[in-house]
């Protein structure tokens, strides 16, 4: 019956008033001229006719799918309401032979009955569309299907497999290719133009390359300790503190030359509340200027000379008397050394070793009041003159990201006396302000009498918290 009214009712096609100049994009108009049976099969449209439009009919089918197509082909046509549907991509590819319609064809998806098995009423107690969950799985059925015929029919179109397709590397056209830091040789023949002009008026700037590196740490170590008068074991209060800079400028030019210049000044002060004389004493001072120049002469040695400077800032004093020890001064060391230096550089840490089988020192005592007798000078000379020997290791190490040690061992002889010091400092770092230091002074010298008892060995230690800074 549905086909026999199809035909009818397209020739009984009647035409309305003429509509002039009705501007719409193909708006449908009430059904009300249709009857409800034909309005199941047919749809009122708008019709260009001359200048205006007709009304006419139009089948529902038709305008479900091909009135659509029409639609999203007018330019006119906003993108945004064209529905993104990939799930059909795959016919209007070139054609490509896909693994998917042979192995849906191939698969058998069958289960065995189980036994005692009760009937579901779900699906009609609780109904539900499922359509909505299956579209791109029925999508892909009517696609497999179709391309099965296409491979059965016109096998001969097949232009590619999904196997090659998927051996191929993914195309990103945002990737640069990275410039080689290495010329062609064709370039280097190629034609040059010289239609290129500097202008009369440019300026031309020269760097020279700065081969010095300059550095420094200070830190400022404050010890305090309180006793009451009336503490039941006695005792007295001490405050002592330690002042540290180390200045530091490095001349490498990375190829031969390397000048190395170390400013190291310390100066501590401790109050001594039972000493008579004096409410402060000196603890630690020193002044000490050293430079090294060596020129390489293999792959970790240098041909070296160095030079050391080194006294003392203010005047020192024993307890409980006013008898001057020392002074700026007094004493004054000066050497002088020619010989190789042994440089190793790791990631952690840094070694030198100075050999030096020449060696020149100079001891002065230029303040009358300490005795000259103490530093192994006769008494009515101010300078005393040794030729001899020296070996100088350093070491720096890192130990860990928190925790430094420097050590620095200096032995000087003249083959009639011997000195030797060794100054360690470990350095533990809480942050980048705050640090505790370890100072061990140890030393031996044979070149002078000692001020008390007979053993020419001495050792100094201090154990210190403050703030440290380093750049």
């Amino acid at each position: 019956m549905i086909v026999l009214l199809f035909p009818v009712c397209m020739m009984a096609q009647k035409k309305v008033s003429h509509i002039s100049r009705v501007y719409s994009d193909s708006s449908l108009t009430p059904q009300k001229n249709l009857s409800d049976l034909l309005k199941q099969y047919l749809l009122l449209k708008l019709r260009p006719e001359g200048d205006g439009f007709e009304m006419d009919t139009v089948s529902v089918l038709y305008e479900k799918y091909f009135g659509v197509l029409n639609y999203l082909n007018d330019p006119a046509t906003p993108q945004r309401y064209i529905v993104l549907d990939p799930d059909y991509y795959r016919l209007y590819l070139p054609v490509i032979y896909y693994n998917s319609p042979m192995d849906r064809l191939a698969n058998l998806h069958w289960t065995f009955l189980k036994a005692d098995t009760v009937s579901s009423f779900t699906n009609e107690l609780l109904p539900f569309d499922v359509s909505t969950f299956t579209a791109k799985e029925n999508a892909n059925k009517i696609v497999d299907k179709a391309l099965l015929a296409l491979y059965v029919d016109d096998p001969q179109k097949i232009v590619a497999t999904e196997d090659e397709i998927m051996q191929l590397k993914s195309f990103k056209d945002n990737i640069k290719k990275e410039a080689s830091n290495k010329p062609s040789i064709l370039k280097l023949f190629a034609k040059e133009n010289m239609a290129v002009r500097v202008r009369d008026d440019a300026e031309v700037v020269i760097r020279k390359p700065n081969w010095w590196v300059t550095g420094g740490t200070g830190s400022l170590q404050i010890t305090q300790n309180y006793i009451s008068d009336n503490w039941y074991k006695g005792g007295e209060s001490a405050n002592a503190f330690l002042a540290n800079l180390q200045l530091s400028a490095i001349y490498n030019d990375q190829e031969k030359i390397q000048w190395e210049n170390l400013l190291d000044a310390k100066l501590g002060f401790g109050s001594t509340p039972s000493d008579k004389y004096h409410d402060y004493l000196v603890s630690t001072d020193q002044l000490r200027l050293t430079s090294k120049l060596g020129i390489q002469a293999a792959s970790k040695w240098y041909y070296t000379i160095s030079g050391e400077i080194k006294t003392q800032f203010c005047r020192g004093y024993k307890a409980n008397s006013e008898e001057l020890s020392s002074a700026f001064l007094a004493p004054g060391d000066f050497s002088l050394s020619l010989g190789m230096d042994y440089k190793l550089k790791k990631k952690t840490f840094n070694l030198s070793v100075v050999l030096a089988p020449l060696s020149y020192t100079l001891r002065y005592v230029g303040n009358k009041n300490v005795n000259k007798e103490n530093f192994g000078l006769k008494d009515g000379e101010s300078i005393r003159n040794n030729f001899g020997s020296q070996i100088q290791p350093t070491l720096t190490w890192a130990i860990s990201s928190s925790i430094s040690l420097d050590s620095r061992l200096n032995y000087q002889t003249s083959y009639d006396w011997v000195r030797v010091e060794w100054e360690n400092t470990a350095n533990f770092v809480l942050n980048r302000y705050l640090s505790t230091k370890f100072y061990a002074y140890a030393r031996y010298d044979d070149s002078s009498t000692p001020i008390t008892g007979s053993s020419y060995f001495q050792l100094k230690e201090l154990l210190s918290f403050g703030i440290n800074y380093k750049w």
